[in-house]
């Protein structure tokens, strides 16, 4: 594990302590908000493979560890607009503050003003959070194989699903996709970034997906910039999209997605 992902993961924890100390696992367990529907993050993927088209999971991200400020002018309500109407499948929102300067107050802010499903894009690293996911709006939660044991992939996933969250598990190596593919969630996202030296190659995405069954829904992840990118990665038989940072460096991030897929 990279040292960064080390120091991201350390703070998690101590935020989740300090959120507990606040409340309660047990009280948060008792949320009225956990009994509200979710969108169909799953189902608004599919929707767009049946009408022979991509689907792209359209991210909100103010910054990153790696890049700094990736977008000074951020309005996170404006940004998800934008991507609706230019024909995103679903959105992923960073939540993160430390690393991301994120806020998971973007999730319900968004979601009162977007008929998309949401993903939380985050570091969970303990139930409280899948809880908190839930009471804040998000329809899928991420689970990343680098941090998380292949029993909490498990355990997590089950309390997701019991809530009737997503789930998106993520892999950056073999070792990780054979732990991911032991669940039943049907999305599995591919990163390309090289989690120790943060370079990032379209390759891990083609190398990796011929190990996956037609019953998974194969997402790649980071460095998709152009559309040869995407070309290349039709070509591979994959077809879902999760896009950041190229889209949060254009002015008009919708018009960045119109660009790369001609969604209108």
């Amino acid at each position: 594990m990279s040292n960064i992902l080390k120091k991201i993961e350390a703070t998690k924890f101590q935020e989740v302590e300090r959120l507990k100390s606040n409340v309660s696992l047990n009280e948060i367990m008792a949320h009225n908000k956990l009994k509200n529907p979710c969108r169909d993050f799953v189902g608004s993927i599919k929707k767009n493979h049946l009408s022979g088209r991509s689907s792209v999971i359209a991210e909100i991200k103010k910054a990153s560890p790696s890049k700094g400020v990736i977008r000074e002018q951020f309005n996170p309500v404006d940004i998800a607009k934008s991507y609706e109407e230019f024909g995103a499948a679903c959105l992923s929102i960073l939540t993160d503050e430390q690393y991301f300067q994120g806020n998971l107050k973007y999730l319900n802010l968004v979601k009162q003003e977007v008929k998309l499903p949401i993903l939380r894009k985050d570091f969970i690293v303990d139930p409280y959070q899948i809880y908190e996911s839930k009471i804040n709006g998000a329809d899928c939660i991420l689970l990343i194989a680098a941090i998380l044991s292949e029993q909490q992939l498990v355990e997590y996933e089950k309390m997701a699903h019991d809530l009737g969250m997503a789930v998106l598990v993520e892999a950056h190596d073999e070792k990780e996709l054979d732990a991911s593919l032991k669940l039943q969630t049907e999305l599995v996202g591919i990163n390309n970034r090289n989690l120790k030296t943060f370079d990032v190659t379209l390759d891990t995405t083609i190398d990796l997906k011929n190990k996956i069954g037609k019953d998974k829904i194969v997402v790649t992840e980071s460095g998709i910039f152009t559309k040869t990118d995407v070309e290349l990665m039709n070509k591979n038989d994959v077809h879902t999209f999760l896009i950041g940072e190229s889209f949060m460096r254009h002015a008009n991030p919708g018009e960045a997605l119109n660009e790369l897929f001609e969604t209108k």
